[in-house]
């Protein structure tokens, strides 16, 4: 950021016509310099100690050797008498199919392997490539090779590279930058959120310091560094603050647990001593990060470009027409935070619609009480995010008189002329 009166690196020049308040600039500096610190702080206060698992669990079986392979055929179980039916079209209890696979490190040798339940539906085909592992004989089960996961790196990677080109070749520079920054952000969260979490670090304080250090890098990366971008930053950060006590406030209140799903019960059989309502608020804070960024850039940038074509707007006016252009932002954002809560949660919603229960304690239970809060907890931080962060840059920006006196120009006139506004020398 430059120290002078103007900035020159910006969004198409604007920033660069545009001046900054020289009080608004040293607190904003200052709340930079402390939140830096604090975040510096709380990542070595937070770090992640070693965590040691139940002896005898699972995850730390040894004797385990994966091995990948093709399924070379596939064919239904031997069929038992009096036992139901097997194969592709039995129910999921009761599908079995048995695959003969290749394995890549012993060309030729041709092992089976029984694909059970869930597996034996997901359309598995000759050519899919698996990874099995082979089991030892134990007390009534006899030895072989089972089945540990399919292979799906090939086509994740082809949706990976995809992406990358898609972002590239639309975006540009920024694109690469914002593929960058979410780079960086996939760093802290399997580097120092998750392991943190797993070690039993307080995972409110988690998801706060974690969440500013991925603003920090993404945001400047992003839009590049400039008072805007800035003013972008404090706005999502006081909104982030605001998103975590509301996210704690709903979860205590509605006396949620935390722990209403098969991966949450298994986390309480393997790290008991967790504090699960607070990882619940920890995925709420992270859930809407993303989204929460992107409407505090966008009202940063509005009030940027009024101040631009309305140079002698108060800064009252200017809050004003930024919460215009917010509003819109808002009432569309909405919409992409529900649904994508909604279709993350389609099964449950599917099963419990099911149910022949009234509404009111369908709402009730722990899942979809979760949901609710989880929904409702981002949506009120994301409107709040819109005046907070138009408030920031309304201040932030020069006053009227600063920024160029009066040119002729009104409120009404926005959008409709094509004159550019005088430089303040």
């Amino acid at each position: 950021m430059s120290g002078g009166h103007r900035h020159h690196h910006g969004h198409d020049g604007v920033d660069a016509d545009v001046r900054v308040s020289r009080t608004a600039r040293l607190a904003t500096l200052v709340l930079l310099a402390v939140v830096a610190a604090i975040t510096m702080a709380g990542l070595v206060w937070l770090w992640p100690t070693e965590r040691v698992l139940p002896e005898g669990s699972v995850l730390t079986a040894e004797g385990i050797v994966p091995v990948r392979g093709q399924i070379t055929s596939i064919e239904p179980c031997p069929a038992v008498p009096g036992a139901p039916a097997t194969g592709p079209d039995a129910g999921v209890q009761h599908a079995c199919l048995v695959a003969e696979v290749e394995l890549d490190r012993r060309a030729g040798e041709l092992v089976d392997v029984e694909l059970v339940g869930v597996t034996a539906w997901s359309g598995l085909q000759p050519g899919d490539g698996v990874h099995v592992a082979e089991v030892g004989a134990t007390e009534g089960v006899p030895g072989g090779w089972s089945l540990i996961t399919v292979d799906r790196i090939p086509v994740l990677a082809i949706f990976t590279v995809l992406f990358v080109v898609a972002v590239l070749v639309v975006a540009g520079r920024k694109g690469f930058f914002g593929l960058l920054g979410l780079v960086v952000s996939g760093v802290v969260l399997f580097g120092f959120m998750i392991p943190a979490l797993t070690s039993g670090q307080p995972a409110v304080w988690v998801a706060i310091v974690g969440s500013t250090a991925i603003m920090f890098v993404v945001l400047y990366l992003a839009h590049g560094v400039s008072w805007r971008t800035t003013s972008a930053f404090v706005g999502t950060w006081l909104s982030l603050l605001v998103t975590t006590g509301l996210g704690a406030l709903g979860v205590s209140m509605a006396r949620l647990s935390g722990i209403s799903s098969e991966e949450s019960l298994a986390l309480t059989n393997l790290l008991g001593d967790l504090d699960f309502p607070d990882i619940l608020t920890c995925g709420l804070v992270i859930a809407g990060l993303g989204v929460l960024n992107d409407v505090t850039i966008t009202q940063a940038s509005s009030v940027w470009e009024v101040r631009a074509a309305g140079p002698h707007l108060s800064r009252g006016q200017l809050f004003a027409s930024g919460m215009r252009i917010g509003r819109d932002h808002i009432a569309s954002t909405i919409y992409t935070i529900v649904f994508a809560y909604a279709g993350a949660a389609l099964s449950l919603l599917l099963l419990l619609s099911l149910y022949e229960q009234p509404l009111n304690l369908l709402l009730s239970t722990e899942q979809f009480s979760e949901e609710i809060i989880r929904t409702l907890g981002s949506g009120i931080g994301l409107v709040l995010s819109v005046p907070l962060t138009t408030g920031v840059a309304a201040l932030t920006v020069a006053g009227a008189a600063a920024a160029g006196g009066g040119s002729g120009w009104d409120v009404a006139d926005f959008g409709t002329k094509a004159r550019r506004p005088r430089r303040a020398i």
